[in-house]
């Protein structure tokens, strides 16, 4: 009994003591079962639908509070051009200052907590809207949901990249685009058919149902690790692939290495700089998600139904509107399907150069309508010209930049690094949103044409700059960025 005893106690400290690499035994025969890594992630990516409802909802919204008929508005007059931009961009604030907070509190009380405090903001948000009755609140509002898709852009591509295999990790990554434009055509479809009020119970509703459905999902295992859980770690783990003890053992030795590792020096916003390694991944990183604002993504999500309305094709800019968010959703699911094939560089590459044919497209059509007055010949020109730009933007610099982010990075500066780029995307959101009725007063085109001019430079930003990330495991991409080579 008392060898039996030792035997049994042998067994139990081997599980939360730290992980070795076996020699010469392979641990992990069981086959992992992905279905539970996109279980994870798909529950991690509710948070990001909720975030495009928060996108969406000036398309639907705008118009109403634009009416001289103020029926349908919180408010009572017409909300001014310099009050629209505002309402547009003051998302934008709140989402360049959010990720300095939350890139610390998923160290400091891990990632899935994050993700589920979002939703306060969301909610705040969202009953802000029912009760406005000045433009004040509303810019409040905004200000709010700001702060909600800060935490989430921040921590969702940092949980997710941590969750993924290898094999798996660019399609995990590249569900946040594909829930972001779902929550886009939520609003879209819904918007522009139901009263003000109406809409805001639809909406309130939906980060509500993403913590109920959260809340049951593991924390990520590198958290655990870095905060000496094994035990919890292991659990994770064990959840993830769906295997035993066992079947996790080698990987989560692994992992405890890389994250002790990492974890021996911790990482500060002057890492970022000094580290050549962490320079070239922040250039890449950063880079990229600057050149996806550039894209005048913001600008046509914000703005779809009332760029329709001025382009006078004859169709209903409300289903116009609706067959854009159609359109995002069906390009952004074919990503997770393609991008651990084809490889993100590919998709990049075809993004760029695509959406700068649409953006110049639409720049001539709105060249013919305003200075040659006669768009007679290409009055068919706007709807196509945006499905494309859309089609190759939710395959390419929709989905990408957020999961090469979540891949670049060793755990030690995984969250400041985060935080960095994520602020990066959002004051250029906030410019680009801003500025851009500006733009718009001079003339549409030049506006298009800008976007498509950085679409140019954003191809040879990739050809030139980027790495290709297909296959790798997270530590060769480290050694990689460092110089090395297999």
């Amino acid at each position: 009994m008392s060898r039996l005893a030792e035997q049994k106690d042998q067994q139990s400290y081997t599980e939360v003591s730290s992980f070795q690499i076996s020699d010469g035994l392979n641990h992990n025969m069981e086959p992992v079962k992905t279905s539970r890594i996109f279980l994870a992630a798909v529950a991690a990516n509710l948070s990001a639908f909720v975030v495009g409802t928060c996108l969406g909802w000036t398309s639907p919204i705008g118009p109403k509070l634009k009416s001289e008929d103020t029926s349908d508005s919180p408010l009572d007059r017409p909300i001014t051009a310099d009050e629209d931009a505002w309402i547009s961009s003051l998302i934008a604030i709140g989402a360049l200052l959010a990720p300095f907070v939350a890139g610390p509190l998923a160290d400091r009380i891990g990632r899935k907590w994050v993700l589920l405090s979002s939703s306060v903001f969301f909610v705040l948000a969202f009953v802000l809207n029912m009760v406005a009755s000045e433009v004040w609140v509303l810019y409040l509002s905004r200000l709010v949901q700001g702060f909600g898709v800060g935490f989430v852009m921040t921590v969702q591509p940092m949980y997710v990249g941590e969750i993924a295999t290898d094999n798996v990790r660019g399609a995990t990554g590249s569900l946040m685009q594909l829930f972001i434009v779902s929550g886009i055509l939520y609003v879209y479809a819904i918007g522009p058919f139901v009263s003000y009020q109406a809409l805001q119970w639809c909406c309130i509703v939906v980060p509500i149902i993403s913590d109920v459905v959260f809340f049951f999902m593991p924390e990520s295992p590198y958290y655990f690790a870095g905060k000496g859980r094994k035990t919890d770690a292991l659990r994770s783990l064990q959840f993830l692939r769906g295997q035993s003890a066992e079947g996790v053992h080698d990987e989560m030795a692994v992992i405890q290495a890389n994250v002790e590792e990492a974890m021996a020096t911790k990482g500060t916003v002057m890492d970022l700089v000094k580290n050549p390694s962490n320079r070239k991944a922040l250039f890449i990183c950063a880079g990229l998600i600057s050149f996806q604002q550039l894209s005048g993504i913001n600008v046509v999500l914000f703005n779809s139904q009332s760029i329709f309305a001025s382009a006078n094709t004859g169709l209903n800019p409300a289903i116009a509107t609706i067959i854009i968010g159609c359109v995002q959703v069906s390009s952004s699911g074919l990503t997770p399907i393609v991008v651990d094939r084809l490889g993100r560089k590919v998709l990049l590459l075809v993004s760029a150069s695509v959406m700068s044919l649409g953006l110049a497209a639409l720049g001539f059509f709105f060249y013919m309508k305003l200075v040659v007055g006669d768009v007679s010949s290409v009055i068919w020109l706007p709807v196509p010209a945006l499905i494309i730009y859309n089609i190759v933007y939710c395959t390419g610099f929709g989905p990408l930049p957020w999961a090469v982010l979540g891949e670049m990075f060793p755990s030690n500066i995984k969250s400041t690094a985060s935080s960095v780029v994520a602020s990066t995307c959002w004051i250029l959101g906030f410019v680009v949103t801003r500025y851009y009725p500006a733009l718009d007063a001079l003339g549409s085109y030049y506006a298009f044409w800008l976007f498509a001019f950085f679409c140019v430079v954003a191809f040879f930003f990739v050809l030139f700059v980027v790495m290709e990330t297909k296959g790798l495991s997270l530590q060769q991409i480290q050694d990689r960025l460092q110089g090395k080579r297999d």
